[in-house]
């Protein structure tokens, strides 16, 4: 089939600013002038390709990111617009460049170093459920665009919308994920699912990362047609699982900590999700709320003036439907009963059962796929020790009360 081209052309725009600037900031300051320059052409590309990139999220952060550098750099908007220059390759090593095994693999760059990388998981699936790098576990609200991931590589952004008519009870329905350009390797990418829709390429058609020597350490696989693929970034030692089950979406991600944490300022991360969390007033306590379905054989759903969802399950029948595929109680299967009796939707089981088959897939810390206990953080100096049964916290809980009754 012939390729579908976008008229936005931002992609151009950024990769003619990266291609000038790679590697400027190693540049002196003598150098600002040439910098400046550059910006000030990024800026008259965007500006070009403005009407045709209207709400196109890769240009929004284009224009964002372009006023942050000027500020940055105190470049004046006005000014010499040339275009942008082309880097070149210093003579004789241009066959070592092309090849890139180094720069575009970075398991292989580790090699010189003492220590292999440690890598990272995070994962959002259900109603919805957050796993993050730290493995912590939230069921959280988030309604509407959150950003799961935003880091100097790659920007992920989810839109959870809600499940049923008049409930707050949400799950995931868009995924926006820019791979930004580096260095020999790739082209800035995007790419984007909704539901219904799981595309087996990215937004340009292209299944690499583009024109550049090392393209192809950015790549899109496509494992069950429509409801599974894997994209693959070995220049930042990435790999993404993105699925369709049901109507909804569900994401995984195995990272390096040294990508994880590769941001320009943490204190501007307060809404990167897989990294600090959902917040506070975002997230819910399902286990107070999976009490009261226990005890009352109904659900009841981020406040009391909510009405009752579906009884296609009770807590009896969903406790055994999860258990088909979820054999161990942990807190995958706790929120499989938790979506069933919220949602009534068979498919939220599915959901859980393929987020913990990524788990498997992709943690590094095999002594840490199942999780346990709470779902919300608990404050400083009051964590439960870990490998602390919560029968055991039980236990002592009880006991403790009967000295008090004592005393």
């Amino acid at each position: 089939l012939p390729a579908v081209t976008s008229p936005c052309k931002i992609l151009k725009c950024n990769s003619e600013f990266w291609a000038a600037t790679s590697g400027s900031h190693h540049l002196g300051t003598e150098e600002a002038p040439e910098f400046c320059t550059a910006l000030r052409a990024y800026a008259h590309c965007t500006r070009r390709t403005a009407r045709t990139c209207r709400g196109d999220l890769a240009y929004h952060s284009a224009v964002h990111g372009i006023d942050d550098l000027m500020e940055q750099h105190n470049c004046s908007k006005d000014g010499p617009t040339s275009q942008p220059r082309l880097r070149t390759l210093p003579p004789g090593d241009s066959q070592e460049r092309s090849d890139s095994p180094e720069i575009c693999h970075y398991e292989k760059s580790f090699h010189k170093h003492s220590a292999a990388p440690n890598y990272t998981h995070c994962g959002l699936f259900g109603d919805p459920h957050l796993r993050t790098f730290t493995d912590t576990f939230q069921t959280c609200k988030v309604q509407g665009a959150w950003p799961l991931i935003d880091n100097n590589y790659l920007n992920v952004q989810v839109t959870n919308t809600p499940v049923l008519p008049g409930s707050t009870a949400t799950a995931t329905s868009k995924l926006t994920i820019i791979f930004k350009s580096f260095q020999e390797c790739v082209d800035q990418k995007v790419y984007q699912a909704e539901m219904d829709e799981l595309p087996a390429a990215f937004a340009d058609g292209s299944k690499n990362g583009g024109d550049k020597h090392g393209a192809n350490s950015l790549k899109i696989t496509e494992k069950v047609s429509g409801q599974h693929i894997e994209i693959q970034a070995k220049y930042i030692g990435t790999t993404i699982v993105v699925r369709q089950v049901g109507r909804y979406l569900t994401f995984a991600v195995r990272m390096p900590e040294e990508v994880v944490n590769a941001v320009e300022d943490r204190d501007s991360q307060g809404l990167y999700l897989c990294l600090r969390g959902c917040p506070l007033n975002q997230q819910i306590d399902f286990q107070t709320v999976r009490s009261a379905q226990a005890t009352e054989g109904r659900a009841r759903r981020k406040g009391p003036s909510l009405s009752a969802p579906p009884q296609a399950f009770t807590y009896e029948t969903a406790t055994a439907k999860c258990r088909e595929k979820l054999p161990v109680e942990d807190l995958y299967f706790q929120s499989c009963v938790f979506d069933l009796l919220t949602t009534g939707d068979v498919n939220f089981m599915l959901a859980a059962y393929y987020a913990f088959e990524d788990v498997k897939m992709l943690h590094s810390n095999k002594d840490k796929l199942h999780l346990y206990e709470r779902t919300r953080d608990l404050a400083p100096g009051n964590t439960a020790p870990s490998g602390t049964s919560p029968a055991l916290w039980v236990a002592l809980l009880c006991l403790s009360q009967c000295w008090l009754g004592l005393l």
